[in-house]
């Protein structure tokens, strides 16, 4: 087989418009099965989810069997789980290695334990589910072509880009996202033209053909460049990267404590399950639970009820959920933190609600997940390119001031935030948080072969 293919590869050395054109027609084709495949999980994890809100919000009796729900989720993972275990992690360790491969269980694991988490009323995204099964049937894909080490890692990209840019309906953040969330400050150009196919024919296949709509949200006019403005912006930008370190920070102690605490998964869960019952009753309201879309629309309303410090009760509510090892993703949550933190921002800034909240978004996002390119295009795509020039410079301190910290401890350091920052080269987020270097076993992106 290996000898077939470095065959075509000298046969297409003398025509490089051949080579090119015979790469586009592969993306094309495999980079359209993988947004098939993964938009159609998309759909179906979308109106599942909707479902599951549903119910949660009109049977409130539901939010108490939280402990035994997220139990039993747990406790098949443990048993059938596997390497599923690691979750986005895995996904983006087989983009750097490639070495292993990414069990096709994992779409349906993550579907089923993601809707029992907001059954139940444990607050979670969607975003983390949608890229693992978009991984999960990519890989799957990669091995029923036959597809060598370099295709394979492409192919993998492709299915986060279809994961994610069908589940949100941006996708243009989801080719770059894909792009970019390996290795901060490095983008893989080879695989941009089939993750934008991926991402692309995902959101076609979930909107167009199975007709599921993405919620969308309005910010009013956008307000005048003023230097005071700008001031403002990156005051707030300043404290939505802290933000985001607050988050993801909070997050990785909780899954440290819990796990050091409670050994049994199950138990872990179900512990978990009655924290978030008990902070139900501290906080004295529902409203936390869940995808926490409610609370959106409060933080893009001019006159939106929303608390001063509802963006710290839904970060708590977020990390003890993901913390307590619960299935679901944190990017809505992330998504909600953010507008919530941007709209209570608005009246001490006296900047207009709804456009804080929007900068808040993405921001917050961004600085979770160290992609500042693919946030800053979420911006455009979800609120329009007016203002394009704001949500960059949200996007870009945010960045910055979240540090070396972010929700996935397997992204790698490819080029530190700052000179100054002493980092091992290649470093994990997950060793620079414990303190030590690049290790070997930890892996790396070697293969550097163009697509085709």
């Amino acid at each position: 087989m290996k000898s077939d293919k470095d065959s075509r590869r000298r046969s297409f050395a003398g025509l490089p418009h051949a080579a090119l054109l015979g790469a586009l027609l592969k993306w094309i084709w495999l980079g359209g099965l993988v947004g098939l495949a993964a938009g159609t999980a998309s759909a179906l994890f979308l109106t599942a989810l909707g479902w599951a809100t549903e119910m949660q919000r009109t049977h409130a009796w539901l939010m108490y069997l939280l402990p035994a729900g997220g139990a039993a989720v747990s406790w098949v993972y443990g048993k059938y789980g596997k390497e599923s275990l690691q979750g986005n992690n895995l996904i983006l360790v087989q983009i750097q290695r490639g070495d292993g491969r990414i069990p096709l269980r994992m779409a349906p694991l993550v579907l089923g334990g993601t809707i029992a988490t907001h059954l139940f009323g444990g607050s979670a995204g969607r975003e983390g589910t949608a890229v693992q099964m978009g991984g999960s049937l990519a890989d799957w894909i990669a091995r029923s072509v036959k597809a060598d080490a370099a295709d394979r890692r492409i192919l993998l990209m492709c299915g986060i880009a279809a994961g994610f840019g069908s589940v949100f309906g941006t996708p243009l953040a989801g080719t770059v996202f894909a792009l970019e969330v390996a290795v901060i400050g490095l983008v893989r150009y080879e695989a941009l033209m089939p993750c934008f196919i991926a991402a692309y024919s995902g959101h076609l296949t979930t909107t167009r053909l199975w007709g599921v709509p993405h919620q969308h949200w309005s910010i009013g006019d956008v307000p005048a460049f003023s230097p005071g403005l700008l001031l403002k912006i990156v005051i707030a930008s300043a404290l939505f990267g802290l933000a985001s370190l607050a988050f993801s920070e909070l997050t990785h102690a909780l899954k440290r404590g819990f796990a050091r605490l409670i050994g049994n998964a199950a138990i872990r869960s179900a512990a978990g399950g009655l924290l978030i019952i008990g902070l139900v009753f501290a906080a004295g309201t529902r409203n936390y639970l869940g995808l926490g879309l409610p609370l959106l629309d409060e933080a893009f309303a001019v006159d939106g009820n929303v608390s001063p410090f509802a963006f710290l009760w839904k970060l708590v509510f977020t990390s003890v959920t993901l913390g307590a090892g619960f299935q679901g993703g944190e990017v809505t949550p992330l998504f909600v933190i953010g507008a919530l933190l941007g709209h209570t921002l608005g009246s001490a800034l006296d900047v207009s609600a709804p456009f804080l909240a929007a900068l808040g978004m993405v921001a917050v996002f961004c600085g979770a997940t160290n992609t500042p390119l693919a946030c800053f295009i979420l911006g455009v795509e979800l609120f329009g390119a007016v203002g394009a020039e704001y949500w960059f410079i949200a996007c870009l301190v945010s960045y910055l001031l979240s540090g070396h910290t972010g929700i996935y401890g397997a992204q790698r350091i490819g080029i530190p935030k700052s000179r100054r920052l002493q980092v091992p080269e290649l470093s994990t987020l997950q060793s620079v948080r414990k303190g030590s270097g690049h290790s070997p076993e930890d892996g790396e992106m070697t293969d550097k072969r163009p697509p085709g």
